[in-house]
């Protein structure tokens, strides 16, 4: 078993994409960087920095990829505003018999086995501060 890599992409919002492995349909997430205090308006103390999704949209619909009750279609594609659940990690599933997920900073979308290889396995993906090279 290899060693995990760490992988640091200095952003303070990116767009996580890939292709539903049945149904062939583009899905896209937006997610922005946010402490927990501006996340949670103060509520409590500030616990670290979270993943906020901000924005989801999907090319169609089909098994398991149902767009959000108040999804519109907009250009082929059904958006919509997700839960307001602010995460400390995202668990991505990455096989090696489906396309990769694709990491998109400022409307440039790359594969994420350019950034970071994949062992087929789970990567975690979490906002911190970087404090030092």
């Amino acid at each position: 078993m290899s060693p995990a890599t760490t992988v640091f992409i200095p952003t303070e919002s990116f767009t996580l994409a890939w292709t539903h492995s049945i149904e062939k349909q583009r899905w896209e997430e937006d997610y922005r960087v946010a402490r927990d205090a501006q996340v949670r308006a103060g509520q409590g103390e500030d616990s670290g920095i979270l993943l906020v999704p901000v924005r989801a949209r999907v090319k169609g619909s089909g098994a398991g990829m149902e767009p959000g009750p108040d999804s519109q279609l907009i250009d082929g594609w059904f958006q919509y505003q997700p839960a307001q659940v602010a995460l400390p990690t995202l668990r991505l599933s990455r096989s090696f018999f489906t396309e990769d997920f694709s990491l998109c900073l400022a409307d440039t979308c790359r594969n994420m086995s350019k950034i970071m290889p994949s062992d087929g396995g789970v990567t975690l993906l979490w906002a911190c501060e970087k404090t030092s090279p």
